[in-house]
Parts: C-alpha cells; sequence; structure tokens
C-alpha cells in the first residue's frame, strides 16, 4: 500500500526573517573575530616600536662616500613648542643657505610646527610625522631620540647629528660649530663613572657588566656611522632602555657633552631640588658669564680623577657650543646684546702637529 508523502509545510514570512536574523548574526560575529584576528596579528601603528622600525627601512646606508655638501642634522627634542625659536632663527638665518643643514624636531603627538605655533619658518613642518608621547624619566625619551636619529638618517647628505633641548642656546655662530663638528672624526658622548647613586642593578649584567656601567649628559653629538648603531641596537635597550656599547666605540668618541649645564646640588630645602639642571634668566645670563662657558676648555670628572682636555684633531678647543636651560628673557638678552657673535674657525681646520 502506497501512503502520499505529506507536503512540507508553507514557509512562512516569519520563518524567513528569523532565519535571516540567524545568518546576519553568524556573519556579524564572524567579520569581529576575523578583525580581532587582524589587529592583533598586525603591528600597532601608533607603538614606538612600530614608528621605529618603520623609520629605519627608510635609512640610506653606506652612506660614507657621499658626495656633496654635508649636513648637520639638528635634532630638537621639545616638549610641544621651541618657546626660543627666535634665537634660533637669527642662527640659521646665518648659516649661508639651508644646503649645510637640516632640522628634526620630536614634539607632542599631533603638535604641528607652522606659522601659528612658531615665529621661525625653519620649524614649519619640520615635526616628526610619528611622534610619539614622552615621560620624564622614562624609557619613551630614549625611544623618541631614536627616533628624531633614525629619520635623519633617511638623507645622506646628514653626517653630523646634534641632539639638542627645547631650552638649549647656541654659544657661537653657524659657521663655528658647523667647522668644529664636521673637522673631527669622533662622536661626542659624555661618560663617567657613576660610583655614588648606585642605579647600577646587577640583574642587567653579562649583557650590561658593571665594569662598563657609566653616566653621562644625554644632549650628544654623533658621527653617522655611530647614529646607526645607535638606531639598530636591539640587544642593550631591551635590558635597560640605554645605548651601552662603550667596548666595541670608546677609541672613536671624546669622553664629554657640547651642551653646558648648570647643576644645582644645594641641599637647601627652600631651593631647586638637588641635581636639577637650573634655568638662566636676563640677570644671570651676562656677558661675562657667557665669556666665562665659552672659555671653558676641560672638564673635570670627580668620580674617575679624571681631566678631560677637549680637543679636535690635536688642536685644543672650547668645550661648549650649546648651553642650557635658558628661559626667553635670557634668550632675548643674548640676541640683543649679540654675544652669539662671530668667532674664528681657522685654528679648526689646521693640520694637527
Amino acid at each position: 500500500m502506497v501512503t502520499a508523502k505529506k507536503p512540507p509545510p508553507p514557509i512562512t514570512a516569519r520563518h524567513v526573517i528569523r532565519r535571516s536574523w540567524k545568518l546576519l548574526i553568524v556573519f556579524s560575529v564572524a567579520l569581529c573575530l576575523l578583525a580581532l584576528y587582524r589587529l592583533h596579528s598586525q603591528p600597532d601603528l601608533y607603538s614606538p616600536y612600530s614608528s621605529l622600525s618603520r623609520a629605519r627601512s627608510r635609512i640610506a646606508r653606506h652612506s660614507v662616500g657621499f658626495a656633496g655638501p654635508a649636513k648637520i642634522a639638528f635634532l630638537f627634542l621639545a616638549r610641544r613648542d621651541l618657546p626660543l625659536d627666535f634665537l634660533w632663527e637669527s642662527f640659521f638665518e646665518n648659516a649661508g643657505g639651508a644646503l649645510n643643514f637640516s632640522i628634526y624636531i620630536h614634539s607632542a603627538p599631533g603638535f604641528v610646527f607652522d606659522e601659528s605655533t612658531t615665529r621661525s619658518r625653519f620649524f614649519h613642518g619640520r615635526q616628526l610625522p610619528n611622534s610619539i608621547q614622552v615621560g620624564w624619566g622614562e624609557s619613551s625619551m630614549i625611544e623618541a631620540e631614536r627616533l628624531l636619529f633614525a629619520t635623519a638618517l633617511e638623507d645622506p647628505a646628514n653626517q653630523r647629528f646634534v641632539l639638542l633641548s627645547d631650552s638649549c642656546v647656541p654659544l657661537y655662530n653657524f659657521s663655528f660649530i658647523y667647522n668644529y663638528l664636521m673637522v673631527s672624526p669622533r662622536s661626542i658622548v659624555d661618560s663617567f663613572m657613576d660610583v655614588k647613586e648606585g642605579r647600577y642593578n646587577p640583574k642587567m649584567s653579562p649583557i650590561i657588566p658593571k665594569k662598563k656601567w657609566r653616566k653621562g649628559s644625554q644632549w650628544i653629538a654623533l658621527i653617522r656611522r655611530h647614529a646607526e648603531v645607535l638606531v639598530d641596537d636591539e640587544v642593550i635597550l631591551p635590558v635597560f632602555k640605554k645605548f651601552c656599547r662603550m667596548s666595541e666605540l670608546d677609541g672613536e668618541l671624546e669622553r664629554r657633552t657640547l651642551t653646558y649645564t648648570l647643576w644645582n646640588n644645594s641641599p637647601n630645602k627652600t631651593e631647586s631640588k638637588g641635581w636639577h639642571p637650573m634655568t638662566f634668566n636676563h640677570a644671570s645670563a651676562a656677558p661675562q658669564k657667557i665669556r666665562e662657558i665659552k672659555e671653558i676648555n676641560h672638564v673635570y670628572y670627580e668620580t674617575e680623577y679624571r681631566t678631560e682636555w677637549c680637543r679636535i684633531n690635536s688642536t685644543a678647543v672650547p668645550c661648549f657650543l650649546f648651553a642650557r636651560k635658558f628661559s626667553k628673557g635670557a634668550a632675548m638678552r643674548l640676541l640683543s646684546e649679540g654675544i652669539v657673535g662671530h668667532f674664528d674657525t681657522a685654528a679648526l681646520l689646521k693640520p694637527s702637529p
């Protein structure tokens, strides 16, 4: 006996709508999972590490034999704007054109240097597009410095690199500073033994052995090859976020700084906190004080009982080309009194005896 099959129940509009909603929910969940996967599988475009990686990829390598006018890259590490831009405007104005210098600024993310934020045309558009948020005394400051060096290395004409703060002023004109740096085959990196504060952590050994532990000013001047070493380093920085390859480069460094800082180490509680850089105001930036800074020709490092005589190619030179920290009033005095004037650079160009 053959029984007739019952016809399937008719598909109602409510059933179609319910099934469509289920498919839509499943599809949406799949899209969310895919987005989360891609988000976690790709580097953070705003992290300092990804910013540095992109900058590294654009570096002009092996430019030792670069033919053409060599440049000094002025690298400004700023909180936001450059309050002493009017003084630097005069400095760069007398540089004889832009063929022998370049400017890079690491500022707060999103801050743009234009007519509304700076009085100097030399700083227009010179901010890094991939700047990061920097915390004082944190490793992010080192990452910001490395971003400056990496960006400047994209230009093969940049052969010398000077790191400056937003409160730095030049003590000489451009010609003197250019010749001072270009005739020296060495980088200038402040370095002395740290025996008082006990900041060395034994856990950093053996990557950073205690016998190689040094302290120094962050305001450095590097030749191009050493700037590449600083940017490429992936061994020391993860250990203590600090460039430290003295064993390899010691013979190629001047163990001093080019930037003069007046330190306040007074124990008096009514004064500024100990070991903090003091700020020059209009009164303290007197011509006599500036002359005294310019006349310094050696630095004594008490912890090492070492005197570092300042020389370039065996020729005695002033120790400092820049100074910090200067207020606007102090910078105005330097400019109005012509303290940053012309100096003879012929002595730097003489061959070594």
